[in-house]
């Protein structure tokens, strides 16, 4: 039987999430039909494992124009815009009621296991931009099916990839050994299970970005709690503490954010947190006791702890995408055209200007790598950017290329700079006389009274605004 006509297949939209059920929406409003396939159980499965993290981003910068248009004639009511969500309240008030508005175009409990060309492998060349997409899905019963698709929109994220304790970017000797101590999520310490696991303990918090920060601004809270007495961090940096570690602070234009970083700071200045800098983990081991003991490439031995929180950012998930042909930067795995643009060692999520297909394109026509996944392994993503790139795919898979390459969003500037790749150099010493945020503070002088006090918004697991 001979494949329908390309134009009258769906797009294959991987991933109901916030960016993936954006992008069905703005298809809809260009009369185009979508098909989500969603891995979990439920839309927004990812955020749900993170619902008790509260975002930095206010409701009025996490819902898309074009879903807002779609949820408004089901009686819908918008939250109050000023308002900061946790990620239970994302996925519950957002995106399942987008996800059932959207209704039989998505489908959850289908786990994306391959993307190709119809009867074309990666490597055939004739007739390959005229065939359809064949999305290869396995059900949660066990049961495959075969997509065809007129474009293919991967929206999966990269919450499933997170990256390991070592830090040559591959697991420390030792790391799986020690999974039943450690963990690579923010902890709910409001569940009591998970709160026995940690209070009372000494516990290495390993990364840097915001999701280290909530990690130890829970911990001071734990610490601080009757039920929490003896709770102690150690935090773990790869790179040196300079002024721009914490954030922007007051300066910062996501105020929930700035506050974050404070808070950070707080729990080291205020002794709930001990900063351990410079620390690249080579070797996790356990002592005679059982506890586990952080050896570091320079031969540094860590006092022992008894759980390790992992935050080191996350990764894509490339496998199932094999036999298509990606443009991708051999850094960051993103695409070659934006990796300039969101490199972590020039740009924090403010500072990324706005962008669309063009930069999102492959030399595969129809793919497009959208949200979180699209920054491979940069951090610092923003629900807002997520929602212009899908505004601008969708507009070009419809063929209006006027609409796609119009910028329609102006980001705010976080005062957040430096990334993964600056952490042998406090950021006052760089001699490179670039910047891509406001000046740098002077270096952060630990052991000084907090200059604020602990936000009561944290950051979320995903990156600036959450993915």
């Amino acid at each position: 039987m001979n494949a329908p006509a390309t134009i009258e297949l769906p797009v294959v939209v991987i991933g109901a999430g916030p960016t993936g059920l954006a992008a069905a929406a703005h298809l809809v409003d260009r009369g185009i039909e979508p098909l989500v396939v969603e891995a979990g159980p439920a839309a927004g499965a990812a955020v749900r494992e993170w619902a008790h993290v509260r975002l930095f981003s206010a409701w009025g910068e996490l819902v898309d124009p074009a879903a807002e248009k779609l949820l408004a004639p089901t009686g819908w009511t918008r939250p109050d815009a000023s308002a900061y969500p946790s990620g239970g309240d994302w996925a519950e008030r957002y995106l399942q009621p987008l996800a059932d508005a959207l209704g039989e175009r998505v489908r959850t409990g289908a786990r994306v296991t391959g993307v190709s060309r119809a009867g074309r492998d990666r490597i055939v060349d004739a007739d390959r931009d005229t065939q359809p997409f064949v999305v290869h899905v396995t059900r949660t019963d066990g049961a495959e099916e075969r997509i065809l698709a007129r474009a293919v929109i991967d929206a999966s994220g990269t919450w499933t990839t997170p990256g390991p304790a070592g830090g040559s970017g591959l697991p420390a000797l030792g790391e799986r050994a020690a999974a039943d101590r450690v963990t690579y999520r923010v902890p709910d310490l409001d569940d009591p299970v998970v709160r026995a696991r940690y209070a009372g303990r000494r516990i290495a918090v390993i990364g840097s970005g915001a999701s280290a920060f909530t990690a130890l601004a829970h911990l001071a809270d734990l610490a601080e709690a009757e039920d929490g007495a003896g709770t102690k961090a150690v935090w773990i940096l790869r790179r040196g503490i300079s002024g721009s570690t914490f954030g922007g602070g007051t300066a910062d234009r996501l105020p929930a954010r700035g506050a974050l970083g404070l808070a950070a700071k707080a729990a080291v200045d205020e002794g709930y947190a001990d900063a351990v800098t410079g620390f690249r983990t080579d070797l996790i081991e356990r002592d005679g006791d059982g506890r586990l003991v952080l050896v570091g490439e320079d031969g540094r031995r860590l006092e022992p702890v008894d759980e390790v929180i992992v935050l080191t950012g996350f990764r894509p998930d490339l496998s199932f995408l094999s036999e298509i042909r990606l443009g991708l930067d051999e850094r960051l795995q993103a695409p070659v055209r934006l990796a300039p643009l969101i490199d972590p060692n020039q740009h924090s999520c403010g500072t990324v200007r706005p962008h669309g297909h063009r930069e999102l394109s492959h030399p595969e026509q129809g793919v497009y790598l959208v949200g979180m996944k699209s920054y491979g392994r940069a951090p610092t993503f923003l629900a807002l950017t997520g929602y212009e790139q899908v505004r601008s795919v969708a507009a070009a898979i419809a063929g209006d290329l006027e609409a796609a390459d119009r910028v329609e969003l102006t980001l705010p500037e976080t005062g957040v700079c430096g990334g993964a790749g600056l952490f042998d150099a406090p950021e006052a010493d760089r001699t490179d006389g670039g910047g891509c945020c406001t000046p740098a503070p002077p270096l952060v002088q630990l052991g000084t009274p907090a200059t604020a006090p602990a936000p009561a918004v944290q950051a979320s697991a995903d990156g600036c605004c959450g993915s």
